[in-house]
């Protein structure tokens, strides 16, 4: 049976759309999770913002198959909520959602950078202070009247550090260096070849060179990198220090930007190297909260990112608390966690 939404059909289109990972999620107005699909990453600054939004139209049409919707003609939703990647800048968002506006999918539509979302499925109201620490880093804060802090976050460009590939990308530059002698020993150089199954680091750089070895499979050295600083080696640790510095740099800015300091705010933390909670940076980054933001609320949030989407595009439609609760319950039933 073919069913065709009219304009005003209730219920919204959450979009979390990642470097690595796309999910879309059709979100009735009681916040019931109508249906879903999965795909590949979003990446329009490489694409350009018209392709990339629509590489987006077949998960809409697999999540909207799944809410058993099909053949529609108008709109599909009453509204697009849209958590973007590489949504950097204002200028990009824009451009982001006028590209959405060339689809059938909302009546409206709203994008923001993904970490907006994070920072909403870490908190029961629009303010606080949200760090992102997975393949990159990014931060920001939000109050109720509307104001923002946030960082272009473009890279080294803009003086970011940090994420998976920061991560990686370090813990090479220092395993190679031990390697030819230009740099102090590690224990990351024989732990990188050893985990790729190559007879040095030089060798792992060589073969992501030559295409023999994924640059994506980069990112696995994270785990590696934690593995090593638990064997007490310095260069490892001196990384994660340096991660936690980072990460407590960015909430402080954001934090004193919008004033919140000296008041009890909820720091949200996310992204695959937080959500792994490893003690070594957890504990790290908790030291150094305590002295630099005591009265900031660090927790932890490991639901799937199209929770902040659904929950802000509730919050566009101006849903009820029940309809909030109800969507959390989907996607996190533990809810967020302290640091």
């Amino acid at each position: 049976m073919t069913h065709q939404p009219e304009p005003h059909l209730p219920g919204i289109l959450a979009i979390d759309a990642g470097n690595s990972k796309t999910d879309v999620a059709l979100i009735g107005t009681d916040g019931s999770v109508l249906g879903s699909a999965r795909g590949g990453g979003f990446h329009p600054a490489t694409t350009g913002a018209d392709a990339a939004v629509a590489g987006l139209a077949p998960l809409v049409e697999e999540a909207a198959a799944a809410a058993g919707i099909t053949g529609w003609t108008g709109p599909l939703t009453g509204h697009v909520s849209a958590c973007l990647a590489n949504a950097d800048l204002p200028v990009e968002e824009e451009a982001l959602r006028v590209a959405l506006e060339t689809h059938p999918w909302g009546a409206g539509n709203t994008v923001v950078n993904d970490t907006f979302g994070l920072l909403r499925a870490g908190t029961d109201s629009p303010r606080g202070v949200a760090v992102v620490c997975g393949a990159g880093i990014n931060c920001v804060g939000l109050l109720p009247d509307g104001r923002t802090a946030r960082f272009p976050a473009l890279g080294k460009l803009t003086g970011d550090w940090g994420g998976g590939w920061g991560l990686a990308g370090a813990s090479m530059w220092h395993a190679v260096r031990a390697e030819d002698g230009r740099g102090g020993p590690t224990g990351l150089a024989a732990a990188i070849a050893e985990h790729f199954g190559l007879p040095s680091t030089g060798a792992v750089a060589e073969a992501v060179h030559l295409g023999h070895l994924p640059s994506a499979r980069l990112h696995e050295i994270v785990r590696v990198l934690f593995a090593v600083a638990g064997t007490g080696d310095a260069t490892a640790l001196s990384l994660i220090d340096r991660q936690a510095d980072e990460i407590t740099r960015l909430a402080v800015v954001a934090l004193r930007r919008l004033e919140l300091l000296d008041t009890p705010t909820p720091l949200v933390l996310g992204g695959g190297v937080l959500a792994s909670r490893q003690p070594l940076l957890l504990d790290n980054l908790t030291a150094r909260l305590t002295a630099a933001a005591p009265l900031a609320e660090p927790r932890i949030v490991v639901a799937p990112p199209v929770l902040g989407a659904a929950l802000l595009g509730l919050d566009h439609l101006r849903a009820g608390p029940d309809a909030q609760e109800r969507v959390r319950k989907a996607y996190d039933p533990a809810r967020p966690v302290a640091a």
